[in-house]
């Protein structure tokens, strides 16, 4: 576990390691099927498989990324990072939203299980069964790592999490849980699920009460809360920008107040919650048949 966060190289040699990514996988299988999710062990087996997900899109080899990335050769290596608000980051990734997605392996081995479709049903069952807050925090920060990139694979990841394995009801319980670190972890994932736009509607409808019953009144003292705190108000903008309808939705679960709030901040005005509420609330004002709903 210590060496699964050594950075790149170590990362690396272990994601090479024969046979260790299937002894974990293999192990956690293990301890669900015993109902044993709160062992030490399994809490150690998720932490090293949630640290060899990391920046996996980027460092994975170049065998699977010729197989994986059909389109990514063509963006030139000086230029990997599009803009956060150019037009150009846009068609990237609807291009890649468009890009059909390789077929999986029915018996993944090493690092082809990191992305599989059964690993993800795992870190999904983990977080709905497990009690431990490293375990569940690990689980979902694993799935996070995965849905972090702009290739294919993470959008096919995030596609598996919301409509193939039904990960949106475990994922939303996280949200409502009293440790801080679990609760910003499972936010960061809904932000990073909530960019792929065929997923949206089916996000919003599931989760956007939650998230809005997860704002404060305020913006909060706590550094991590306050990243919470904006990482929700960035889902929110996600979910609303090119949608009335759930624009309405926010409104209904009355989230408008509680935006407004945090976005009026004195204490702090360059804090990075407020800043979040305010984009969001210039991205809900682009929705002119709302107005009059917005000022009563």
């Amino acid at each position: 576990r210590n060496m699964s966060s050594a950075g790149p190289e170590g990362r690396k040699k272990m994601r090479e390691c024969d046979g260790l990514i299937d002894s974990l996988v293999y192990y956690i299988q293990g301890a669900i099927a015993d109902h044993e999710p709160n062992d030490k062990a399994t809490e150690n087996c998720v932490c090293i498989l949630h640290n060899l997900s990391y920046q996996l899109e980027i460092e994975l080899p170049e065998s699977y990324a010729q197989s994986i990335y059909m389109q990514r050769r063509n963006i030139s290596s000086n230029d990997k990072t599009p803009g956060c608000f150019g037009t150009r980051s846009r068609k990237v990734k609807e291009k890649q939203q468009d890009t059909p997605l390789p077929e999986e392996k029915s018996n993944p081995r090493g690092v082809e299980s990191l992305w599989h479709s059964t690993l993800i049903r795992i870190y999904l069952s983990l977080i709905a069964k497990s009690t431990r807050n490293y375990t569940q925090e690990a689980s979902l920060g694993a799935l996070q790592n995965l849905t972090a990139g702009t290739g294919p694979m993470p959008f096919a990841v995030a596609r598996t999490v919301v409509q193939k394995a039904n990960g949106l009801p475990s994922i939303r319980t996280m949200l409502h849980v009293s440790h801080p670190a679990v609760k910003k972890t499972a936010v960061s994932l809904l932000r990073n699920l909530s960019r792929n736009t065929s997923l949206q509607n089916d996000i919003a409808r599931e989760v956007l009460p939650d998230l809005v019953a997860v704002l404060p009144e305020s913006v909060p003292g706590s550094d991590t809360a306050c990243e919470t705190t904006a990482s929700v108000c960035y889902t929110l903008y996600n979910l609303t920008q090119s949608s009335s309808h759930n624009a309405r939705l926010l409104l209904s679960a009355d989230g408008l107040p509680k935006i407004i709030a945090i976005s009026m901040n004195d204490s702090n005005m360059f804090s990075k919650a407020s800043r979040a509420a305010s984009v969001l609330l210039y991205s809900l004002w682009s929705h002119t048949d709302l107005h009059s709903a917005y000022k009563k």
